[in-house]
């Protein structure tokens, strides 16, 4: 006894761990596959929570068929009393009925059936029975929609399904299309009787039941038991009644149900995991990245600040005397709304992508997506291309707040720039210290005065020294302060380039690369769960 109550519950475990896997692939399947088998899966997890709640100690059978297959005639002869209607007016069952054998309480259990009609069966003439709850369905080709509805809702819900067909109607389409085909994986919790064969010839009962046989082999059912059966004269219902002890005492129908549902719920969600993606190629990515710098403008923007740097190198370390030509020069960072303090809350005034950098763009994700998704199966691809474009419409904006957040150095002044215009400043003191002093000498010269010793080197002046001296030597600081700029600019233009590019690259992590990646780790995740979801 011990040994059964270990197995049970080890079964049970197994198949709460399969559950806990379906919930983590309904997490990762919600808004990636289709909504039809997101819809299945759910309703699957939420019945087998809640049988699996309800413990194995009754075992639900549910005996189904269509009109006049004498379903609630064989209901009947297995209670042993006349509790389901039987009679020759049509829909003859409305109403699920139950038949209850043993004395333990049932009634959550058709609670959660929502199965109202009950009748208690003494199981002392039977014990192999005790736990056997037997349900006699509505018709499935009922002319009342409401009972077919009815039929279909318990066939959903049971642990083991019986199938009673005659010998008129044993291959309807209605019941093996709709019902047992969909069926195949379930031979464990499918039982087939082939009722009426009072009625048949020796030689025509072997033709049905070898007929139906095929027909359950085509279908999937291969092994399922087919036991020729008549509720007027008893035969069979004895093989029935055994085969029905069986599964009772086994108590491992409810199981098996729940396990072969939970196997087609893994085979349905499953057929996009049959591929499998080598991920973001470094080529896609760095002509994404490409693509979007160009579309930010970057090639504008860098241009501007190697122009801003010289002309702000002008106007501190340009010749004083001229230095005020260079401040009649537009700005092109303050043109462009560049900011000494960056920021993503003010939008720049660059012009946004042209047409050409769109169509780059918008071929550069095409690239992405289909080189990440390549190898994945359907509905994947989709995923991830969805995925690449999901920001699309937002690019520009976020484009533009990359450029405006980047720090570009606008501003700053290197200290050499200070110690060069303070020489500038000096020089251009000699200028006017020898320009004066030769203005004095000329004016004492044109009043005929004495004219003062002065000081000269050489043979030259020094006032005439300092004022050709000074305007040479600032001319010739200026003119090597203008190439060491030109360095710098350029320089200053790269790294604003390199920054340009790390918040491009890092806008393309976040609003495209980041999301694909995602979607394929989601695809990992949930292939992975479903893998679980399947393992017995």
């Amino acid at each position: 006894m011990t040994l059964t109550v270990r197995r049970r519950s080890g079964r049970t475990r197994a198949l709460a761990d399969r559950l806990s896997a379906l919930d983590d692939a309904l997490e990762l399947a919600r808004g990636r596959l289709d909504s039809g088998v997101v819809a299945e899966a759910e309703r699957v997890a939420a019945k087998a929570g809640e049988r699996l709640r309800l413990g194995d100690t009754h075992t639900v059978v549910a005996l189904a068929g269509a009109t006049g297959s004498g379903k609630s005639s064989v209901f009947n002869a297995l209670a042993g009393s006349q509790v389901s209607q039987v009679g020759m007016r049509r829909p003859t069952t409305g109403v699920a009925h139950a038949a209850v054998w043993g004395s333990d309480d049932a009634g959550p259990l058709l609670d959660w059936l929502d199965v109202p009609r009950r009748h208690a069966v003494d199981a002392g003439a039977d014990a192999a029975l005790d736990g056997l709850v037997l349900l006699d369905l509505p018709d499935v080709d009922s002319v009342e929609e409401r009972h077919r509805l009815e039929a279909d809702r318990l066939v959903e819900r049971v642990d083991l399904l019986v199938w009673v067909l005659d010998p008129q109607k044993y291959a309807d389409a209605v019941v093996h299309d709709r019902y047992l085909a969909p069926l195949a994986g379930h031979g464990d919790v499918v039982f087939v009787v082939l009722n009426q064969v009072d009625r048949l010839s020796s030689a025509a009962r072997a033709g049905c039941l070898a007929d139906l046989s095929r027909i359950l082999d085509a279908e999937g059912l291969r092994g399922v038991p087919v036991v020729p059966a008549s509720a007027r004269t008893g035969e069979g219902l004895s093989v029935l009644r055994t085969e029905l002890a069986r599964r009772v005492s086994a108590k491992r129908a409810a199981n098996a149900r729940l396990a072969a549902d939970l196997d087609d719920v893994a085979e349905s969600m499953g057929v996009g995991c049959t591929g499998a993606s080598e991920g973001v190629g470094r080529r896609e990515r760095e002509g994404l990245v490409d693509a979007l710098t160009d579309a930010a403008g970057a090639e504008q923007v860098v241009n501007a600040v190697e122009r801003n740097h010289r002309l702000r190198a002008a106007q501190a370390m340009g010749w004083p005397f001229t230095r005020w030509v260079s401040r009649l020069r537009p700005d092109p960072a303050r043109r462009l709304r560049l900011r000494a303090t960056p920021s993503e809350l003010v939008r720049t005034s660059l012009a946004g992508p042209s047409g050409v950098q769109r169509a780059r763009v918008d071929s550069a994700l095409r690239d992405l997506s289909d080189q990440a998704a390549a190898g994945l199966a359907e509905p994947w691809p989709d995923v991830v291309r969805a995925a690449t474009t999901r920001q699309r419409a937002e690019l520009p904006d976020l484009l533009d707040r990359a450029v405006a957040g980047a720090d570009l150095e606008i501003g700053r002044r290197p200290r050499w720039w200070r110690v060069v215009g303070v020489l500038q400043f000096l020089l251009a003191l000699v200028v006017l210290v020898g320009l004066l002093w030769l203005a004095a000498l000329f004016v004492i010269a044109w009043l005929q005065l004495p004219r003062p010793p002065t000081p000269e080197i050489g043979v030259v002046p020094l006032p005439t020294i300092l004022l050709l001296g000074g305007i040479v030597a600032g001319l010739l600081l200026a003119l090597v302060s203008r190439w060491m700029a030109g360095v710098g600019a350029r320089r200053s233009a790269a790294r604003a380039r390199r920054r340009l590019e790390e918040r491009v690259r890092s806008l393309a992590e976040d609003a495209v690369i980041g999301p694909v990646q995602r979607e394929l780790s989601a695809h990992t995740e949930l292939c992975s769960a479903i893998a679980r979801v399947a393992a017995r």
